[in-house]
């Protein structure tokens, strides 16, 4: 059900900023940015700080991080639906901020097992914070608005991981000196900008939707932790949306594996090309998040993204592996058609966004369970990324990884069919009391 705090429409409502929650959206901003400061430095900085003994340990520790950050993300959604996402936000910023500091001090240390486990349970934290706020969304915003206020917050979400943090972190270092140690430093302010993204949230947002239990008051704590699984299992749309979701973003991990030697070295732009390729093509994507949000609550949340997300994302991704190997190798002129191609596949990708308004209101009771499948799925497109290029690129070469993702699209556009959702609040009140 929604819920304001506002009597009046404001402007902020109008484009799709929730009035009453307004602030959480720069809270999260903020929260990110300082989750991302290491997001470029720290597998190097692990290398240096563990040394030649422990470097080959520095994958597994970020791979488990990873894992820690793809288990938080189901259970913020599941923890929002049973305590409420304002209770849990709050968890997610402790935790963060407590192993950080226990993360920096194990480097002081030495000690690898120390390391190991801090840098793990620090990865709970941002998704606790970041989607149980997501999940205050979907329950406080209007259904016609629904996919513009999900925009939104992907565009402050990644706005601020890796965008903003990794320039802070750029700008800062040198403030400290180099080396180690500057880099160290600035990671201990990373905790200030969170903790003043908490701050920004907890006492800006007092919208009462997020103060309480979301599930329905019948169901045992142990049915709602598992009801995004059991959902998955026994609701074939809420399984295609996960898909579906789970598919989305896998090209852009897969991607980052065998773009890098293919831009720098074989093509002949360099290093520092490619770095600023990557960030003008997913500085695009930011920008457009929210206007794709925009044009689902106009034109149809599945028709956006199956023409723009899923068809537009699939065109986009040959532009951006054809155009490169068309134009002449380490010209300026390919190089800068490149990049638009890139940019091609970044701003389509945005067209996925109203899928963060399909999950829930494929099933409006249970808005915390879907989203808990919902950023299970992103969390898990990091593992499908780069397992199609694990498993096809030895026999398939890098052609073969790109055309496999094309065939993963064409997969999620048969999906996209059993997607249909009634846009209006009468109809999502007809669907809920189907379900019930």
């Amino acid at each position: 059900m929604n819920s304001t705090t506002h009597p009046t429409e404001t402007r902020l409502d109008r484009i799709g900023i929730p009035y009453s929650i307004r602030w959480g959206f720069l809270g999260v901003l903020v929260f990110m940015t300082g989750n991302g400061v290491d997001s470029n430095i720290i597998s190097p900085h692990l290398s240096a700080v563990l040394g030649s003994s422990g470097a080959e340990l520095v994958a597994t520790i970020l791979t488990m991080y990873s894992l820690a950050a793809l288990i938080a993300s189901y259970l913020s959604g599941a923890l929002a639906d049973l305590f409420g996402p304002r209770r849990v936000m709050l968890w997610g910023f402790l935790i963060w901020a407590v192993f950080e500091a226990l993360f920096l001090l194990a480097m002081n240390s030495g000690s690898v097992a120390f390391i190991f486990i801090t840098y793990f349970l620090r990865g709970f934290g941002f998704p606790f914070f970041a989607f149980a706020f997501l999940v205050w969304i979907n329950a406080v915003v209007p259904i016609e608005r629904n996919g513009t206020a999900v925009g939104w917050f992907y565009v402050m979400f990644t706005g601020g991981f890796p965008t903003l943090g990794s320039l802070y972190a750029a700008g800062v270092i040198p403030l400290f000196g180099s080396g180690t140690t500057a880099e160290a430093l600035t990671m201990w302010t990373s905790i200030g900008l969170v903790t003043l993204g908490f701050l920004i949230v907890w006492f800006g947002v007092r919208d009462p939707a997020g103060y309480g239990r979301l599930a329905p008051k019948d169901e045992s704590s142990g049915q709602v932790i598992f009801s995004g699984l059991r959902l998955t299992f026994r609701n074939p749309r809420v399984l295609m949306g996960f898909l579906v979701r789970l598919i989305n973003t896998a090209p852009e991990f897969g991607m980052f594996v065998i773009m890098p030697a293919v831009i720098a070295q074989n093509l002949g732009w360099g290093q520092s090309r490619w770095l600023l390729m990557t960030t003008i093509v997913y500085a695009s994507n930011i920008l457009l998040n929210a206007v794709f949000g925009a044009i689902g609550d106009r034109w149809g949340w599945v028709r956006t993204v199956r023409w723009f997300g899923v068809v537009g994302s699939a065109l986009g991704l040959l532009a951006w592996w054809y155009v490169p190997h068309w134009v002449p190798a380490g010209s300026d002129w390919g190089y800068v058609v490149s990049v638009l191609a890139g940019v091609c596949f970044g701003v389509l990708l945005a067209g996925f966004v109203p899928l963060g308004a399909i999950l829930p209101a494929l099933t409006p009771d249970h808005k915390g369970a879907a989203m808990a499948m919902y950023t299970t799925a992103a969390g898990g497109a990091t593992f499908l990324g780069t397992a199609v290029v694990a498993i096809v690129q030895p026999w398939g070469g890098n052609v073969g990884v790109v055309w496999a993702f094309v065939a993963l699209y064409a997969c999620s556009f048969v999906m996209t069919w059993w997607l249909e959702v009634n846009q209006t609040a009468e109809g999502q009140q007809a669907t809920a009391d189907r379900q019930r």
